[in-house]
């Protein structure tokens, strides 16, 4: 309830109101809360992994879509908000920065983290769904064509301020296979240039980052082993940027 209101957080715990507890788009049963409550903690642990370690992770996703009243696009509780806020307020961390490159915008996130001086929130996009207007402290660049995806990507991060921590959502979705916010032109080649990015970035300036392996969706042209080849470029490049 540091980021979520009382009313939504008792809808998923409870699953009453059911039209609140599936505003996600899921249907609602017991396990959800435990489920979400593991998802959301895990972003919790991985920060404060890399604030000791330098460089972690979590197999969390479902996060970045998440409103203050309610949940939406398979996102049920904003675990990169929710972590942000509980190592600010513990005094563990100064500032964040939380790296959206997931395909879609993370209008969840900017709504969450607006008028918070100490986070600033850096999107880059491939789908306007959930796009939101840059707010003081939240930026997003939508990516229309392939070719401007590593330039923009790059030329953010060059902008972007020094923090006590990166939380990274290191969304596999714009991969020109996923049938949902895929762009044409984006590789594994040049996903694997952007974790490249991403980590040297991070290492340059000496800022711990905490990765969350989010977003792909299998279908016709993206199987399971396509998605995992995908979410394993994040796993080794935060491998080499570590040792």
């Amino acid at each position: 309830m540091r980021v979520h209101s009382e009313d939504y957080v008792d809808a998923v715990r409870t699953g009453k109101p059911a039209q609140l507890a599936e505003t996600q788009g899921f249907s609602w049963d017991p396990a959800l809360w435990h489920m979400v409550l593991a998802s959301n903690g895990g972003v919790v642990a991985a920060a404060h992994a890399a604030l000791t370690g330098g460089v972690s992770g979590s197999l969390s996703s479902g996060l970045h879509h998440a409103k203050r009243e309610h949940g939406s696009g398979f996102c049920t509780f904003n675990g990169l908000v929710i972590a942000a806020k509980k190592l600010l307020d513990e005094g563990a961390a100064q500032s964040v920065m939380i790296l959206d490159l997931d395909a879609h915008c993370g209008g969840g996130t900017a709504e969450l983290v607006n008028n918070d001086e100490r986070i600033e929130h850096v999107d880059v996009s491939v789908s306007a769904f959930d796009r939101y207007t840059d707010t003081d402290n939240s930026r997003l660049r939508i990516v229309h064509d392939a070719d401007d995806y590593l330039t923009t990507v790059r030329d953010m991060l060059n902008a972007a301020g020094q923090h006590s921590l990166c939380l990274y959502n290191a969304g596999m979705d714009p991969h020109e296979d996923c049938a949902i916010g895929g762009l044409n032109g984006i590789t594994n080649d040049i996903l694997a240039q952007r974790e490249k990015l991403v980590f040297d970035w991070c290492r340059a300036h000496e800022t711990p980052v905490a990765f969350v392996l989010v977003s792909g969706y299998i279908g016709s042209r993206l199987d399971q082993a396509d998605l995992v080849a995908a979410h394993r470029l994040t796993i080794a490049e935060a491998t080499r940027s570590h040792l």
